[in-house]
């Protein structure tokens, strides 16, 4: 079903109540009964919502994702509700009354930004997706703050509005678009609209290059829970053009360069008794630099992100781990290490290494059987194949 209309009728939203929390196995007995009474194609679209709003509900929570109203590639591509939180309060924080939402799915950062007490103009030019942003507003108690466009975004004035949001569509029917220009609309025009506006964010891949950010900009990378979830590019008066931030969620924890406070690349030294792993965030905005020079640590090698140091410091932009042996590349070693230490469980990373985690940890614990758990780094130090071990601080 193309048409969310005949879920917000009053039947259909019976539906809704009936069919929420079906497990998959339940669907097909679920479905037959309800075919009974009501008609097929609607109990199907049903059903099919209702597994929407479970998948949803990691990134809008049960409450709310219970009420919405998705589509496939809005669950996929809508911002976690977290995240939109985030930059709502960043928008009041500095006097933002009214946003042009372009591009605006089915409305997640709409709903965030209505709840700050913004005004909202959400713009989408699909029909369907702008019909369950239109929903969900209705939904949620917002229609009277967010008003939603079916236009393309090409086409809308947004000289009105405060500020403007630009969320270009990056997924095509093959998946991810990694050329910013093949984005929808293209990530050129969504600069230009962003320059246009008093101030403006540009939600973009968090592994666009820095070579294509534009001088004018302000980049901020996000993550929630160690998760790399977005990447933001700022303009506008209250920018710094050039600087680049992390910002970790749900502490609000940011770290941030500009252009004039640069620092040399760390040291590249042996490894000390603890590893930092930096936070994706921070790996993404380039500040690894600014993480060391605040452990007072280096690199193991000059071209992998992870920081050591022999004091252990207490940071929210990296995980710090006790390291308790280092030995070359060895599966065998490391099998006998393992069996020896009477290790059951078994987490690797990498970073700089072509071996996968799954097929190390299938070979050097063929048979967990310990109590006890390791964590292993397959890296380079020195420009050498390593493996770090060691614990979670």
């Amino acid at each position: 079903m193309n048409d969310l209309a005949p879920l917000l009728t009053p039947e259909g939203r019976a539906l809704l109540d009936e069919v929420r929390g079906t497990a998959p196995a339940d669907e097909l007995a679920v479905a037959t009964r309800l075919r009974r009474d009501h008609p097929a194609e609607l109990v199907s679209a049903a059903l099919g919502q209702a597994r929407l709003r479970q998948r949803a509900e990691a990134k809008f929570g049960a409450e709310d994702a219970g009420r919405m109203f998705f589509t496939p590639n809005g669950v996929e591509q809508s911002t976690r509700a977290s995240v939109a939180t985030y930059r709502a309060e960043c928008f009041q924080a500095i006097g933002v009354r009214s946003v042009a939402d372009l591009c605006c799915g089915i409305g997640g950062d709409a709903i965030a930004l209505a709840r700050a007490g913004i005004r909202v103009l959400a713009v989408d030019r699909d029909p369907l997706t702008a019909a369950a942003a239109r929903a969900n507003a209705e939904a949620l108690g917002l229609a009277d703050l967010i008003e939603v466009r079916e236009a393309d975004v090409t086409e809308i004035d947004t000289s009105a509005y405060d500020a403007v949001f630009v969320d270009p569509a990056r997924r095509g029917g093959r998946g991810r678009i990694f050329d910013p220009e093949a984005y929808s609309p293209p990530l050129s025009w969504a600069v230009e609209a962003a320059r246009k506006a008093p101030y403006a964010a540009l939600k973009i891949a968090p592994g666009i290059p820095h070579e294509a950010i534009p001088p004018d900009a302000e980049a901020e990378w996000i993550s929630d829970r160690g998760d790399v979830k977005e990447a933001v590019l700022l303009f506008g008066a209250r920018v710094t053009p050039g600087a680049r931030r992390a910002v970790l969620l749900p502490s609000e924890a940011g770290i941030r360069a500009s252009p004039a406070t640069k620092l040399p690349n760390p040291e590249v030294r042996p490894v000390g008794r603890y590893l930092y792993e930096p936070d994706g965030a921070v790996i993404r905005a380039h500040l690894v630099a600014e993480v060391a020079e605040d452990l007072e640590g280096g690199l193991i090698d000059e071209t992998i992100a992870y920081v050591t140091a022999d004091d252990l410091h207490v940071t929210p932009y990296a995980t710090a781990y006790e390291i308790t042996d280092q030995l070359p590349f060895n599966v065998k070693k490391l099998k006998a290490l393992l069996r020896e230490r009477e290790v059951g469980i078994l987490t690797v990373k990498k970073r700089g290494s072509a071996v996968e985690p799954e097929e190390l940890r299938r070979k050097a614990l063929p048979k967990p059987h310990g109590r006890n758990a390791v964590t292993v780094f397959l890296t380079r130090v020195a420009g050498a194949p390593t493996m770090l071990l060691g614990q979670p601080v």
